[in-house]
C-alpha cells in the first residue's frame, strides 16, 4: 500500500523530451537539462560572488570555458574506472560509441561529482592561470554556488528513477515500479525507497546556506569556505551514499564514493587548518600581484595611493616654495 505522502516517480514520458526538428526528432535528456540549469545556477552565483570581491565581470566565463568541459570529462572517467563491470566485460567493445560497453555514451547516464571535481579543479587552475585570478578566490565564490548546482543536478536521478536508497516504511518514501532494472528482487510490489536525491538537495542548499552565514561572520577567504564545501558535502555524501542500492565497487566492504567522501573530507580539514594558519587576514585582491583588473578594488586604491602621494609632493613642493619666498623677504627687507 502506497503512504499517503509518498514521493512519485514522474512518468516514464518526461525522462526524454522530444522535439521535432527538420531532419526528424531531437531527443533532449532531463537529467542533461538538470545538470546544464545547474551549471547556470553556478556560473550566475560565482560571477556575482567574484565580482563583488573585485574581479572583472564575466571573467568568471573565461574560467568555466576550462572547468565545465574537463569537468565532464572527469565525471564521466571516474563513474567508469568506478563501475568497470558496467564497460570492461567479455566482448564489450569500451572504445566504439555504438556498441554495450563503450565509455563515452554519456547519454545513457553515469556522471560522477568526485571525478568532476577533478576534472573542474583541473580546467579552474587553467582558467585561473590566463585570467590572473587567485586559485583560491575563485574556490571560495564558487563554494556555495557548486552546491546549489548539484542539488540541481539530483533532480535528474529523480527524472530517471535511479540512484534510489534502501526500503523504507517512512511516509515519504520514494515510488519506484518493480520493473525497474535497479528494483531489489525480492521485494513486493509497492515497497518505498529512501528519496535520496531528495535528501541530497536539502542538504546540499542548506550548505550553500551554511557557507553564506559563516562568511558573514567570520572569515572565510583564502580557500577556507571551499574546504567547508568539502566538508560539509563530503560528510553528508558519505551517508546518502551508504544507504543506496545501486551496485558499486566495494573496498574493504565500503563502497568506492564513501571512502570518496571520506578523502574529501580529510582534504577539506586539512585545506582549513593550513589556510587559516597561514593567511589570517583578508584577500588584498581576487588578482594575483601584477594581473589586477584596472576596474577592480586593488587597482583603484594602487591609483588612488600614487594619487595622493603626488598631492602629498605637491603640497610639500608649495610648503618649501613659500617658505624660500618667505625667507627671500625676509632677507629683504632686512637688508
Amino acid at each position: 500500500m502506497i503512504a499517503p505522502l509518498s514521493i512519485p516517480s514522474p512518468d516514464e514520458a518526461w525522462r526524454t523530451l522530444e522535439i521535432p526538428v527538420p531532419w526528424g526528432v531531437l531527443n533532449i535528456q532531463m537529467y542533461a537539462l538538470c545538470i546544464l540549469a545547474g551549471i547556470v545556477l553556478a556560473t550566475i552565483i560565482t560571477s556575482r560572488r567574484l565580482t563583488k570581491r573585485g574581479a572583472e565581470p564575466g571573467v568568471v566565463l573565461d574560467i568555466a570555458l576550462w572547468a565545465v568541459p574537463l569537468g565532464i570529462i572527469g565525471a564521466r572517467l571516474y563513474h567508469v574506472f568506478t563501475h568497470p563491470a558496467d564497460y570492461f566485460y567479455e566482448g564489450a567493445n569500451v572504445w566504439n560509441p555504438f556498441e554495450p560497453g563503450a565509455i563515452w555514451n554519456i547519454w545513457e547516464g553515469g556522471n560522477a561529482i568526485y571525478g568532476s571535481l577533478i576534472g573542474g579543479a583541473v580546467g579552474v587552475i587553467i582558467g585561473c592561470r590566463m585570467t590572473g585570478i587567485r586559485f583560491w578566490s575563485f574556490a571560495d565564490a564558487l563554494a556555495p554556488g557548486l552546491l546549489i548546482a548539484q542539488a540541481t543536478g539530483r533532480l535528474g536521478n529523480w527524472f530517471n528513477h535511479e540512484l534510489f536508497g534502501m526500503p523504507t516504511d517512512l511516509p515519504w518514501g520514494l515510488e519506484i515500479e518493480s520493473s525497474n532494472p535497479a528494483f531489489p528482487a525480492g521485494l513486493a510490489e509497492g515497497t518505498l525507497f529512501h528519496p535520496t536525491f531528495l535528501y541530497e538537495i536539502i542538504w546540499n542548499v542548506a550548505g550553500a546556506a551554511l557557507i553564506i552565514f559563516l562568511e558573514r561572520n567570520i572569515n572565510l577567504r583564502w580557500g577556507k569556505a571551499f574546504a567547508v564545501y568539502l566538508i560539509w558535502y563530503g560528510a553528508g555524501r558519505a551517508f546518502f551514499e551508504s544507504i543506496r542500492v545501486d551496485p558499486s565497487e566495494m573496498f574493504l566492504g565500503i563502497r568506492a564514493n564513501v571512502w570518496a567522501s571520506f578523502v574529501a573530507v580529510i582534504v577539506g580539514i586539512v585545506i582549513f587548518l593550513v589556510q587559516r594558519r597561514r593567511h589570517t587576514g583578508d584577500e588584498p585582491s581576487p588578482y594575483v600581484p601584477g594581473r589586477e583588473w584596472k576596474g577592480s578594488d586593488a587597482e583603484v586604491d594602487s591609483e588612488a595611493e600614487s594619487d595622493s602621494d603626488s598631492l602629498d609632493e605637491g603640497v610639500e613642493g608649495e610648503n618649501i616654495t613659500g617658505e624660500t619666498a618667505a625667507t627671500s623677504s625676509s632677507r629683504s627687507t632686512s637688508r
